[in-house]
Formats: structure tokens, sequence, C-alpha cells
């Protein structure tokens, strides 16, 4: 249970490059292929599904952010392990959701599921003001 909230990180990391498989694949689709000299002027010019797999893309970056902190910060905070896990996995969960609702194209649904993933996140980041060691 202890290395447990740094794989939760590692996935976490991971899954912001799933999304960007997709944006490659997208890219590679173009009349003049994969452009590997700029390759995010050519992402700025996607549309459609590849768009949004760029958006997922970015995106995760933003997420991981702040999840990575509150997960090292309710480790630093002695936060119950089973509490750090709890959470970090149900954001995980909602990620990958996300991930699919986005390249779905499911908005909506998109956003809610993101606010879930969000509020695992917040709980993360305020356990060790509240309930840690």
């Amino acid at each position: 249970m202890q290395k447990a909230p740094y794989v939760l990180v590692f996935l976490a990391m991971c899954l912001i490059y799933v999304p960007r498989m997709f944006v490659a694949q997208a890219q590679a689709k173009q009349p003049e292929g994969y452009d590997n000299a700029h390759p995010r002027d050519q992402q700025s010019r996607l549309s459609d599904f590849g768009k949004r797999a760029n958006g997922a893309h970015a995106n995760g970056f933003e997420a991981f952010m702040m999840f990575s902190a509150g997960v090292l910060g309710s480790v630093l905070g002695k936060v119950d392990p089973r509490m750090i896990v709890g959470l970090g996995s149900a954001f995980l969960v909602f990620r990958c959701i996300y991930i699919a609702l986005y390249l779905g194209n499911k908005p909506t649904l998109r956003s809610s599921v993101w606010t879930l993933g969000f509020l695992a996140t917040c709980a993360l980041l305020l356990a060790p003001a509240f309930i840690g060691g």
C-alpha cells in the first residue's frame, strides 16, 4: 500500500499520452503526412476527432499537475493510504471515461465526468489539512 500512490501518479502520467496516440494518427492522415518538423502547427490545423484528441491530450497535462500534487501532498501529510488509493483510483477511472467521452464527442457528459475527477483531486489536496496524521 505504501507504493500504490506512486503507481497512481505514474498511471495518471500515462493517461496523458493515450489521446496523443490518436493525435499522431490524425496528423499522419493529413495530405502532407505527419509533420515532424512542425507538429504543433499541424496539430492546430486538425479538425473533428484529431482536434478533440489534441484537446484531451492537453487537458491531461492540466489535470495531472493538480492530481500529482494532491497525491504527493496526501502522502507527505500522512493521510491514510487507503483514502489516497481510493480517491486516486476514482480519479483514474474518471479520467479514462473523460478521455473516451472527449474522443466520442460527448461534451456535456464529458464535463460532468471531468467535474467528478476534479472533486477527487480537490479531496486529495485538502485531505492533509483536514484528516492527515
